[in-house]
């Protein structure tokens, strides 16, 4: 196989290859390795390799072929979170920048189980609180393989970066204010985020950001998408909570169109301020595809959540995540945390969450639970949401960088992002699919969301999308570029 054809596969494309031994998993590993060697001086996608441990694993694959949905296939995992025991998790941050995991996560557990073959680490936003990748950390910023001066997002922006360049065919990625969608729609990619707790957090913590966050991929086929969900959602041990039970199969249910869906068609930014063109265009361009395929599409705004007061209550929960984990970085270290450990935003963050009270973050967590509850109100007249993802194209290199007080940095990004976090305090899953591209090239994604735990319903339609409007094989001109042009 050669790189050209490796291109042409996605994750369970690759896995039945393997597993009908027409390939090696070491010459998989091989195939990733070499591809990233190739673009990494040019996006900055990978942090930390583990070559030798995933050589040795490709090795065992070898000897005796594992039988999972995604058998051999090289894994990247994003540097938040997700702890491998024996990997470096650095979180982003110069204060973690030689940290190496001690456990294995449960997600990590069951995408091992899946058959995936962890080679390394993607790089996200310290702490992963930016819609951009430019942590002082990795020594540069992560670059958009579409065109290098422009950012792949964030915060799963290496993930991002990783796929659209063609290193693998899917990555890991985590999502608590778009950083799944974020850099799927800035890379031509797809990119679901599930609901609340789908996927497991444990075994040390509970929820992220107040349940924010949520773990998944970024994918090229929705199917891989699908087969990946089915890996690993469910409960796990010890769980404060679960997303609403699903006994079927994603993949399953991806080979039956969904029925005639109400789709809610809003355009209008929940900030008040223009939507760039270019993302109201694939908007409505998406909209009549789906009235094409036979959905009811009426145009409508989404509620009124009060969008200042949400990105108040969003930035103290955020920033109270992000100074517990400075704390307990600090205390690994025996000693403050200070610029030389923290960029500015992150810095201030700390600041602001240790300046405010259990009753401002009770009242932020309950914000966050009122526009869950409006939501849920306005979803009973709809099946599914469809926004533009962002409000502009994706974002010149520096635009968003980490270099200002917490409180300035984070609303000029919430205006960016607009669309986005509102169903992460609502927990409803919501998808970035890659339908439009505009005159310069740029991929521009827009956004869909179902009802809370309706994840196949949401898959069924992203199946049938791309059926109608295929993207898997437009690629990045750096996927499949000669290596004499990096």
């Amino acid at each position: 196989m050669n790189q050209t054809e490796y291109l042409k596969y996605d994750g369970l494309a690759l896995a039945a290859l393997v597993r009908n031994k027409d390939m090696r998993a070491s010459e998989l590993l091989d195939m990733a390795i070499a591809q990233m060697q190739r673009v990494q001086p040019s996006i900055n996608a990978v942090c930390w390799e583990a070559l030798d441990d995933a050589r040795t694993r490709a090795a065992a694959m070898d000897a005796a072929p594992p039988q999972g949905a995604f058998a051999g296939v090289p894994m990247l995992l994003k540097d938040i979170a997700v702890s491998v025991k024996g990997m470096v998790l650095a979180n982003g941050s110069r204060l973690f920048k030689d940290c190496v995991g001690t456990y294995d996560s449960e997600l990590a557990v069951r995408l091992r189980n899946a058959g995936f073959n962890f080679f390394g680490r993607t790089t996200s936003p310290e702490f992963g609180a930016n819609c951009t990748t430019e942590a002082l950390v990795y020594g540069g910023p992560t670059r958009n393989p579409w065109n290098l001066a422009l950012s792949s997002g964030g915060s799963s922006g290496g993930a991002a970066a990783a796929v659209a360049a063609g290193i693998i065919p899917l990555a890991h990625g985590s999502d608590g204010g778009g950083s799944i969608r974020i850099p799927a729609s800035s890379c031509g990619l797809f990119g679901l985020k599930p609901t609340r707790m789908r996927n497991p957090m444990g075994p040390v913590a509970g929820e992220g950001w107040g349940g924010l966050g949520v773990e998944h991929m970024l994918t090229r086929s929705v199917r891989d998408s699908a087969a990946a969900l089915d890996a690993t959602h469910g409960a796990d041990p010890g769980a404060p909570y679960a997303a609403p039970r699903f006994d079927g199969s994603y993949l399953r249910a991806i080979e039956t169109p969904p029925k005639r869906l109400r789709i809610a068609l809003v355009t209008q930014s929940p900030s008040g301020e223009p939507v760039h063109e270019d993302c109201v265009a694939a908007t409505e361009s998406a909209a009549r595809l789906c009235e094409s395929l036979g959905h009811h599409v009426t145009r409508t705004t989404l509620p009124d959540c009060n969008f200042e007061a949400f990105g108040e209550a969003m930035r103290l929960i955020v920033a109270a995540g992000t100074a517990q984990a400075v704390q307990a970085g600090s205390a690994m270290r025996g000693r403050r945390a200070t610029l030389d450990d923290l960029e500015i935003s992150i810095f201030t963050a700390v600041d602001l969450a240790l300046r405010s009270s259990a009753v401002d973050y009770a009242n932020a967590v309950g914000l966050m639970h009122r526009v869950g509850r409006q939501m849920g109100v306005f979803m009973q007249d709809y099946d599914v949401i469809l926004t533009p993802t962002l409000t502009a194209p994706p974002a010149p290199l520096g635009r968003y960088a980490a270099d200002r007080d917490y409180v300035t940095h984070r609303s000029d990004t919430l205006r960016f992002t607009a669309f986005l976090p509102y169903f992460n305090a609502s927990g409803q899953p919501a998808m970035s699919v890659p339908l439009h591209w505009n005159a310069q090239g740029l991929p521009i994604g827009v956004q869909f969301v179902g009802g809370l735990g309706q994840e196949d319903v949401l898959l069924q339609l992203a199946a049938q999308l791309e059926t109608a409007a295929p993207w898997f094989d437009r690629l990045s001109p750096l996927a499949d570029a000669p290596l004499s042009q990096n």
